[in-house]
């Protein structure tokens, strides 16, 4: 069902300082930051040969990733994500095999302007599981 890992995510408290070690520090190169209100976070992302790695600060009140970034004030990771061909297909498999989506189940579009859902962490290993349409 999962195609190759797309990203993995970074929270951060403060996001300059984050592109600034990928970018100077290890010759990374990072987007603009590009802010994501419809998810509470900001992001950029460090691309590499193989895949990406996502740096996301709270955006606004209530974001969803306040309270990690505050139990983890130096930064941690936060999720990884796979792509899969269908978002839907995928979605309903996961469901029919007891896996929890999180919010509402239906897709929002990421930051790559694509289709996404998150999964339980629970569900999977401990870790937050993004899925992102390709």
């Amino acid at each position: 069902m999962i195609g190759r890992l797309n990203h993995v995510a970074i929270a951060v408290r403060d996001l300059d300082a984050a592109c600034a070690i990928y970018r100077d520090t290890l010759g990374a190169t990072v987007t603009e930051p590009l802010p994501q209100p419809e998810h509470g976070v900001t992001v950029v992302f460090v691309n590499l040969p193989n895949s990406k790695v996502e740096l996301m600060s709270p955006l606004g009140e209530g974001s969803p990733i306040e309270s990690f970034v505050e139990r983890n004030p130096n930064g941690g990771v936060h999720h990884v994500c796979y792509e899969v061909d269908d978002i839907i297909v995928a979605r309903d498999k996961l469901k029919a095999q007891g896996a929890r989506v999180l919010g509402t189940g239906e897709p929002k579009i990421g930051a790559h302007g694509k289709p996404v859902l998150f999964l339980h962490p629970k569900d999977f290993l401990g870790t937050l599981v993004e899925l992102e349409q390709v």
